[in-house]
């Protein structure tokens, strides 16, 4: 059935009939006219393209590995044991600079040490291993606050081998995901609002499914240990970026850090090689256990819905941008009703034509890796899940239960509508 933004035209390539909604790129399916419009991306550094090219081998090779009936089972192999040494080594030098700064300190006071001493330290404290920490401006839901909802984390958990979450966030963003928090290591899972908003309910336990199979499935490059060693790292090469528009002493700053970038690229690399295709795998495992708690057929809807989230943010900022322009008084009003903005974007997603996904699956298909380095691309995953036979869904949510689920949701879908709609939305 055709929208009412909908028309008829002849292909300029080829000539086909195609249909056009002017909320969306006009292309042809037969020829591919203008499939990807938009111009390539800017060129990244050094690394960058060195992550995206080891992405693109270790994604399509996996992708292989299974439809050849092979297994995605995660396991310990010997590169993610150096990942795990080479990141204990770089959270030894961080040791050994503030055990080195203490003892100049002691040891030469007075003279070198005055300045050596307080240098190392200085190192040590910017390289030190930091656990991660939630926004500010998150809201977390507690179990007391939420049962219904920690319930249903704690059966999709059940379903994919772990135990359930310690604390619900929830933000502005069209994503979601999990963390470990703090030294006692405390689970916390970060759901967008807008995106679960713009899911269906067996949609929203697959969502819940990939997420919690983060904790069960070996991601190394996830760990705590190699995931603050890289933070580590980056550090470092930070501090020994090139100096721009540098003077003749700068220059020669320059020239003392090509070694230490070089060898600090060379060590991020060689991570890179070791991780990448654990995280690649993790991420296939994920969407393979999201189909076990919600069926294949909400885990391929999910691939879907976060093909076309771009056009969720257009809608979003939109509404945004429409109370902007309403001075201080439209604003005002535009907040009072912030409900609205989630009916109004239901409402959008439910429009989007079957040929805006196939044309998102094909964009896929032709950019490959070059926006995610660590997750294989969408048309990849949603291959992966249509190989071998369909499960079934191990959770089902009925009316009731999504009922009180919303109702424990409510105060945050209206405290972030009001945000979007007052500050607008670039999540």
């Amino acid at each position: 059935m055709r929208t009412v933004e909908e028309k008829s035209q002849a292909c300029p390539e080829c000539g086909t009939e195609i249909l056009v909604d002017s909320r969306f790129v006009a292309w042809c399916a037969a020829c591919d006219w203008n499939v990807d419009p938009e111009p390539p991306e800017p060129q990244r550094d050094r690394l960058e393209r060195v992550r995206r090219a080891l992405a693109r081998r270790h994604g399509e090779k996996l992708l292989a590995e299974v439809t050849d009936g092979g297994s995605l089972r995660a396991r310990r192999d010997a590169s993610s044991l150096l990942a795990f040494g080479i990141a204990l080594t770089v959270h030894g030098v961080t040791v050994a600079l503030a055990l080195g700064g203490v003892w100049w300190l002691v040891r030469g006071w007075g003279g070198l040490g005055t300045v050596g001493g307080p240098l190392m330290l200085m190192f040590a404290w910017a390289l030190r291993p930091r656990a991660v920490r939630m926004p500010t401006e998150d809201a977390v839901l507690r179990r007391d606050d939420a049962p219904e909802l920690y319930a249903l984390v704690d059966e999709v958990a059940q379903v994919v081998g772990t135990r359930g979450v310690d604390r619900v966030a929830v933000d502005a963003e069209l994503n979601a995901s999990v963390m470990v928090q703090g030294v006692r290591g405390q689970r916390v899972l970060t759901l967008g609002i807008p995106l679960w908003e713009i899911l269906t309910p067996q949609q929203r336990v697959a969502l819940l499914g990939h997420e919690l199979a983060h904790y069960s499935n070996g991601d190394t490059r996830h760990s705590l240990v190699v995931s603050t060693a890289y933070h580590s790292l980056t550090t470092w090469r930070y501090f020994f970026l090139p100096i721009p528009n540098p003077s003749m002493v700068e220059m020669v700053t320059n020239l003392l850090y090509v070694v230490p970038q070089l060898f600090l690229h060379g060590v991020l690399t060689l991570l890179d090689h070791l991780t990448l295709r654990a995280t690649q795998r993790a991420e296939y495992l994920a969407d393979r256990e999201a189909a076990r708690a919600a069926s294949t057929e909400a885990a391929v809807a999910l691939m879907d819905r976060l093909l076309v989230t771009a056009s969720a943010r257009g809608a979003l900022r939109r509404e945004a941008n429409r109370a902007a322009l309403g001075g201080p008084r439209g604003a005002r009003r535009a907040e009072a009703g912030a409900e609205q903005i989630w009916e109004l974007l239901t409402a959008h997603m439910a429009s989007i034509p079957p040929y805006e996904y196939e044309r998102q699956r094909r964009v896929g298909a032709r950019r490959g890796h070059s926006v995610d380095s660590t997750h294989p691309p969408t048309h990849l995953r949603r291959s992966c899940l249509l190989v071998g036979p369909s499960a079934p869904a191990a959770v089902v949510t009925d009316e009731e239960r999504e009922r009180r689920i919303a109702a424990e949701l409510a105060g945050a879908r209206t405290a972030v509508a009001r945000r979007i709609v007052r500050d607008g939305f670039d999540g």
